[in-house]
């Protein structure tokens, strides 16, 4: 039998091994950049979703599914928005169709220490336990890849903090941006023995870049090495050219979080699948075609109707908010063909696949037990709850 002992392979060219062999028992380690599923931690790092809208000038959530846009002390609210990815560029050739852009808006009294625009994106602790990494190895590591794009010409920071346990922060750098060019960051970051997350459903992990930290949450700071988080020092000092630019913007797509010690291509899932990951935090059930149905229920004492509203997609835990238009004229609670109550529903004690909601009902000749039916009242109406991280 013919046999081959190498210690490594290499391509012609190439500066490192493709496959190094570990010469004591054989096993072999592969540096493999094919699309191998199931690895990307982060989802929607193609910002594909945006159930809330694709764009707005929320502090939290607001357009793109998963990444939050939180701002303070702006003189104007920055804009949080869901773009296209130009044609011609390096990421639409990579697949990318879409990004998140946060547009400055205009900082008119400067930069203040207590000013901040920034991303971030919360992991599910249990998904990150039982990925594979082993975040107390220093020789275990997972790698961190985005395209980022600024319309100005600087360095920016961000940094992965733990939250179970005492917290930890990695600090990374962007390096110096060329302005309104793509430019793909790639960051290893190896385990360490101090880290700690919880197999539960609590957020784990999370991912921060961020256009403007004023200089209350900025100071000296080890780059590329974890340490104890301090809310007043989580980066270096910013340059503040970005952020009293007027209507500067900011742009990032492409977010990969993997375990290993390299950037493969981009997992792209379908709209679909990165949709139904999204509905565990986020679900919204739309009611712009007529007479939409919420759900069925009865009348509890004539004045109050309970319905029980059936979710497709299992919570990450109860509800911990829903999102109504405000109108009452956008829902209806029907006992019988002509028996109607317009009322905004509100949300009551509910599950992880099913959520009760409540309408007030006075007035309206209902009697106790009568059956129920919720649905749109115009083109306007829509259910959406919240277990957001």
């Amino acid at each position: 039998m013919s046999e081959i002992k190498v210690n490594s392979i290499k391509g012609v060219g190439a500066s490192a091994a493709a496959i190094t062999v570990n010469n004591t028992d054989g096993t072999c380690t592969a540096n493999i950049t094919n699309n191998l599923s199931n690895r990307n931690l982060i989802i929607n790092g193609a910002m594909q979703v945006a159930q809330r809208g694709t764009s707005s000038t929320t502090s939290g959530y607001g357009s793109v599914d998963r990444f939050q846009v939180n701002y303070s002390g702006t003189d104007e609210a920055p804009t949080q928005a869901q773009v296209d990815v130009a044609s011609g560029t390096s990421p639409y050739t990579s697949g990318f169709r879409k990004a998140l852009k946060i547009t400055n808006g205009n900082q008119t009294s400067g930069a203040g220490a207590d000013d901040y625009i920034r991303i971030i994106h919360f992991l599910e602790a249990q998904n990150v336990a039982q990925s594979g990494w082993n975040y107390v190895s220093s020789s275990s590591n997972i790698t961190l890849s985005f395209w980022v794009k600024s319309s100005v010409a600087q360095n920016f920071y961000g940094f992965l903090l733990t939250n179970d346990g005492t917290a930890y922060s990695y600090p990374f750098e962007t390096g110096s941006l060329t302005a309104d060019t793509w430019t793909k960051i790639t960051k290893t970051i190896p385990g360490n023995s101090n880290l700690t997350v919880n197999n539960d459903n609590g957020t784990g992990l999370e991912f921060q870049i961020t256009p403007f930290y004023g200089t209350n949450k900025t100071g000296s700071v080890s780059l590329n090495a974890w340490g104890a988080f301090s809310s007043s020092a989580r980066t270096p000092d910013y340059t503040s050219t970005w952020y009293t630019t007027n209507d500067a913007t900011f742009e990032i797509t492409g977010v990969q979080l993997e375990v290993g010690s390299v950037a493969t291509d981009f997992e792209h899932r379908s709209f679909a699948q990165e949709l139904q990951l999204c509905k565990r935090y986020y679900q919204k059930i739309d009611g712009s075609t007529s007479n939409t149905v919420y759900g069925t229920g009865n009348v509890d004492g004539s004045t109050q109707g309970q319905i029980l509203v059936t979710l497709g997609t299992p919570l990450r835990t109860k509800a911990s908010s829903m999102e109504t238009t405000g109108s009452s004229g956008d829902y209806k609670f029907r006992v019988r063909t002509t028996s109607n109550c317009d009322a905004v529903p509100t949300l009551a004690v509910g599950g992880f696949t099913q959520q009760f909601l409540e309408w007030q009902a006075n007035s309206h000749g209902f009697s106790d037990g009568d059956c129920a039916l919720a649905i749109s009242g115009s083109s306007s109406s829509f259910l959406a709850f919240s277990a957001e991280l």
